[in-house]
């Protein structure tokens, strides 16, 4: 890193967000399915796809609208780590929530809360990086969050799967929340904003003209696109293990945490090699077609080979695949969009819309999901699905004009 961008500074960014996406993702990945299969045993799936759409529309509508109040935030503290703290602390309080819910309704309601939290952090962590870090440097320090994100996954699922019950897991991630959040509070590096200098506010902001900004309209579409398809893998994973493979409830539980640990070991590496090596190459493109090309491959895996033994060992090679496909994007991806943002001023919040797309797939997953297995395709039928649209997300990129 340059000077302008210190080490330290860094691995507390790093260290935050892999509290943040423990918060999401140990619930998405365990906790949630196995608290809808407690309350509602028979209606497993419609009650996971209940409080995951639910919670994912919140933070589809939440996350621009933090990252609008971001940017126009005048506290001497900075604009960025009010909303930090303040997501953190409301994931905590959600967590606590979680662990005590008995209904559906509860469950929904404090799952809800959790996504609005924690997506205040989202907002504000990603727009720390364009505001601090050069271009050039932007693949790796992208790279970097593309590993904060996978270690964040493989740590939420360890402590979920490794907890015991659901109320130990929500309690330790809460303590996860808090404990990663204190480094990065204590040196921030963040800017404040005098009222002079905040823009106005009007409800028409919230919406990027794709006319005026194609290449950003197109930037939205393709991570769209791949989160859509990672979204139909990830959200099911639990039950695919379960009525797919075969495996008993013990079994899917630690299978979860040992396929999200080879997927997450395959992306860091990916993530900071491709990260660094955009950067150097100066091109984005043929980094994220390759990608969405490799994580489709693996979507077929998963597909049309549901098998887990020592003879065929199909879908511990589809894990493998995957983390090096959406490592690399991911990594990648990310600099691509800080490069092709309307405006300097507002950048949480077109952030936030970019989030968007990130977030609307959560809502959208469950929905096509639900179509898919309702019409008797199976799971094959969704990851097949899954894999089309990874590919279709990778190949629009090449209509982003802007970046190479």
């Amino acid at each position: 890193m340059s000077r302008e961008v210190p080490r330290s500074w860094v691995a507390g960014l790093v260290l935050v967000s892999i509290g943040m996406w423990s918060g999401l993702f140990g619930p998405i990945q365990v906790l949630l399915a196995e608290q809808a299969q407690a309350l509602a045993p028979g209606h497993k799936e419609a009650a996971l796809s209940l409080v995951t759409g639910v919670g994912a529309a919140v933070s589809t509508v939440l996350n621009p609208i933090w990252g609008a109040f971001s940017d126009r935030t005048t506290l001497s503290r900075g604009r960025r780590l009010p909303w930090v703290l303040g997501g953190a602390a409301g994931g905590v309080v959600a967590m606590l929530l979680l662990s005590g819910a008995g209904s559906i309704l509860e469950m929904t309601l404090a799952w809800a809360l959790a996504q609005a939290a924690l997506n205040a952090m989202l907002a504000a962590i990603t727009a720390t990086v364009p505001d601090q870090v050069p271009a050039g440097e932007r693949g790796g320090v992208g790279g970097a969050l593309a590993v904060a994100q996978t270690l964040g996954v493989v740590a939420g699922t360890g402590i979920a799967a490794a907890a015991g019950s659901t109320t130990a897991g929500y309690l330790a991630l809460a303590g996860v929340l808090v404990v990663t959040t204190t480094p990065y509070a204590l040196n921030p590096r963040d800017r404040a904003v005098g009222r002079e200098e905040r823009p106005p506010l009007a409800l028409r902001d919230f919406w990027v003209s794709p006319r005026r900004h194609p290449d950003f309209a197109w930037a939205w579409i393709t991570r769209f696109l791949m989160n859509l398809g990672n979204a139909l893998l990830i959200l099911y994973l639990l039950y695919y293990l379960k009525d797919a493979v075969g495996l008993s409830d013990d079994e899917a539980d630690g299978t979860v945490f040992a396929l999200t640990a080879a997927y997450g070991l395959c992306t860091v590496v990916t993530a900071f090699v491709s990260g660094y090596w955009s950067d150097r190459a100066g091109r984005r493109q043929v980094f994220v077609i390759w990608s969405g090309l490799i994580t489709a491959a693996a979507l077929l895996l998963f597909a049309l080979a549901p098998t887990l033994g020592p003879t065929r060992p199909a879908v511990w090679v589809g894990a493998v695949v995957l983390g090096i496909g959406f490592g690399a994007y991911t990594a990648v991806d990310f600099a691509l969009v800080t490069q092709v943002l309307p405006t300097a001023d507002d950048r949480a919040r077109d952030l936030g819309v970019i989030n968007i797309a990130t977030a609307l797939p959560q809502v959208l997953a469950p929905v096509l999901a639900a179509g898919v297995l309702g019409l008797g395709l199976g799971y094959t039928g969704l990851y097949l699905l899954a894999a089309l649209v990874s590919v279709l997300g990778s190949v629009l990129v090449v209509r982003i004009r802007s970046v190479v």
